[in-house]
């Protein structure tokens, strides 16, 4: 493997190895099957060949291409099994693998960072990465002073590469359409593009994590590594064992599966309250379960800041929707600016399109499924233009905490979690507990 490709002729000419053929008769049949129409299933033999070549191609070129791939494997859960069986293990892979740099490049940016002397800062320095993700990769290492850390070493050219990336693949929506007819490839790509932008800052991310380790430090629930040195492009934290959330998908048990997913939910819901961020990339490479049950955390490279924690407006307008009153959650979405004035929407097509989001709240104790899931997709995958998903406008203050709460519904129909998630709702999100004598106009004005 050579350093990352920088050059925009070199990936251009990988992307373009990517198999467009293919994604248009994929996508015709993908969207007969999801329509209740006969299927038109591409050989699975055609199917595997191009989920191995998708690995391969954003694989290599890490960066925005990887991210892509690692945000499309978030939601395999929501596609038919006929469809999903091939790429299933290629998408899990870009979770937590990627081909890794020569070693000759990882001491070259540690020589860079660290200077010449680096290896002063390390009793110890495993140059075989255990870890490689979309713009770093991760070697274990002791610490001067006898701890195990985990040394996060930014891609040499990460930057340029993105940029360069995001161009490319925006050509390439019908490939991914394949995989999620309807989706929003453009505004996608635009929404990761900034964040990743975010990631590049190893300064940045450094500041995110230490504010979770502090105010996690000893928590029942979770453990966040603490920070222990940092620059731009070299990050060191404490290392952290456990088993990660994609073993716990494959082969956990339902006990095991019902805590893990109970817990993550407990930490995206509870972190705007009590850190004043939501962590915005949770796919399952960036969670570990600990021996002693707690649920570990990584990657604080993306966080949505919310100072003030949860838009109350979330709460109350899922309340709201729980209670049946269509008209007042349509208002409260006008209000919000998510509906413009001049669009008209179906109250029925918006309640298919946000049950996903509102249904869980509505019962003491739901299971999420693939299946369930399935029938979710099912209902909202018209690709016309009055399709309600197409006629939403989503306002950019909400537009991590939707991608986090459609990530995380993703993560925990691959679980099969069932739990009392109602009861986060009710302690972490203000504005959902009916506690007060509020009527829907007040309940809808956000001060």
């Amino acid at each position: 493997m050579s350093d990352l490709p920088r050059r925009a002729v070199t990936r251009s000419a990988k992307l373009a190895t990517l198999p467009l053929g293919f994604a248009g008769r994929a996508a015709l049949g993908l969207g007969k099957r999801i329509g209740g129409k006969s299927a038109e299933i591409v050989a699975q033999e055609v199917q595997q060949r191009t989920a191995e070549q998708i690995f391969k191609v954003l694989g290599e070129l890490k960066g925005g291409a990887m991210k892509l791939g690692q945000a499309l494997s978030i939601f395999e859960a929501a596609l038919p099994q006929e469809i999903v069986g091939p790429y299933r293990a290629t998408l899990t892979k870009l979770q937590e693998a990627a081909p890794p740099l020569p070693v000759s490049t990882v001491h070259k940016v540690l020589v860079e960072q660290l200077g010449d002397d680096w290896r002063e800062n390390f009793l110890s320095f495993d140059d075989r990465p255990t870890a490689a993700a979309s713009i770093g990769q991760v070697h274990k290492a002791v610490w001067h002073d006898g701890r195990e850390v985990a040394v996060k070493i930014q891609y040499p050219g990460a930057g340029k590469a993105l940029l360069g990336d995001f161009a490319q693949l925006a050509r390439l929506g019908k490939l991914f359409g394949a995989l999620l007819p309807g989706l929003d490839m453009k505004a996608l790509l635009a929404e990761l593009r900034e964040r990743v932008a975010e990631e590049l800052d190893y300064l940045r991310e450094a500041e995110a994590q230490h504010a979770f380790a502090l105010e996690f430090d000893g928590d029942p629930d979770f453990h966040i590594p603490d920070v222990v040195a940092a620059n731009e492009l070299v990050l060191v934290s404490e290392w952290m064992d456990g088993t990660p959330l994609s073993r716990v998908i494959s082969d956990g048990t339902k006990e095991q599966r019902d805590h893990a997913g109970l817990l993550f939910v407990r930490f995206l819901f509870c972190s705007p309250a009590r850190v004043g961020m939501l962590h915005a990339d949770p796919h399952p490479g960036n969670f570990r379960m600990l021996p002693d049950g707690r649920l570990g955390v990584l990657d604080f490279g993306a966080v949505n800041r919310l100072p003030g924690g949860y838009p109350t407006m979330f709460g109350r307008l899922t309340r709201i929707f729980n209670e049946g009153d269509m008209d007042a959650v349509m208002a409260g979405l006008r209000r919000e600016g998510f509906i413009r004035e001049d669009i008209d929407i179906d109250p029925d097509a918006l309640r298919a399109f946000l049950a996903p989001y509102v249904e869980p709240t509505a019962v003491e104790e739901f299971t999420f499924s693939r299946e369930w899931l399935q029938a979710q997709a099912a209902r909202v995958a018209d690709l016309r233009p009055t399709n309600v998903v197409r006629q939403l406008n989503l306002p950019p203050s909400y537009v991590l905490i939707h991608r986090v709460h459609a990530a995380g519904v993703g993560v925990l129909c691959q679980l099969g979690t069932t739990a009392r998630f109602r009861d986060e709702v009710i302690r972490w999100v203000p504005g959902f507990s009916d506690d007060s004598d509020d009527t829907n106009d007040e309940a809808l004005a956000i001060g």
